[in-house]
């Protein structure tokens, strides 16, 4: 489904890459639609080893390089125009974690019901803010907002201290993963093309 979503962001003209963000633990695709994390033990467990591996030090960072690296090498791409980034639930802090490594060639970002955005960790998403020149829209799930409220504030905080154009909105009828076709909150179809058109006018504007 997520190469779905790279292909309607290309139908909008742009040239994308959609990497598997956990190729250091498991093979595409991660999850399917037997994933059970509430029932099943096992995919608990996947699921925590998954995480471990994309929250390590260095690794997001590492990759992004990497990435825009093949992107930049590629004759139908743009050199002279902006990169964007965007990210689901775990690709969230990816988005951020991008835009702090390659500050002059990343002109957007956006997260959709991202996880993980502020953590008590030396390496917080967050705390990146003040080498992100990049233009930011960060979408939350009404049901994350509720589990952690300071969220948001902490990230305006962080965004306005580092001067980083970001709008951060908390959609109110949206469940995590409304913006994915095949998540189970994917019902809201309203709020998903509402998000949908911040993305796209966000890279029109910015890249």
């Amino acid at each position: 489904m997520i190469r779905d979503l790279g292909k309607r962001i290309a139908a909008e003209g742009y040239s994308v890459l959609v990497p598997n963000l956990f190729y250091r633990v498991h093979r595409a695709p991660v999850f399917d639609a037997s994933f059970d994390y509430a029932n099943n033990p096992a995919d608990r467990e996947k699921y925590a080893r998954t995480v471990a591996s994309f929250l390590a030090p260095g690794a997001a960072e590492r990759d992004a390089v990497a990435y825009i690296a093949f992107l930049d090498s590629q004759p139908q791409v743009n050199k002279k125009k902006k990169i964007g980034t965007h990210g689901y639930c775990l690709g969230g802090p990816y988005i951020m974690r991008t835009a702090a490594a390659l500050p002059e060639r990343v002109g957007a970002g956006a997260s959709f019901h991202g996880g993980f955005l502020v953590t008590d960790k030396p390496n917080s998403p967050h705390l990146l803010a003040p080498k992100i020149k990049a233009r930011l829209y960060l979408a939350i799930a009404a049901d994350d907002d509720r589990r952690e409220p300071e969220v948001k504030n902490t990230l305006r905080e962080a965004f306005a201290a580092a001067k980083v154009r970001a709008e951060i909105e908390v959609y109110p009828n949206a469940l995590h993963g409304w913006c994915v076709p095949d998540s189970k909150a994917a019902e809201n179809k309203q709020d998903a093309e509402r998000a949908w058109g911040k993305l796209v006018a966000l890279y029109k504007q910015a890249l």
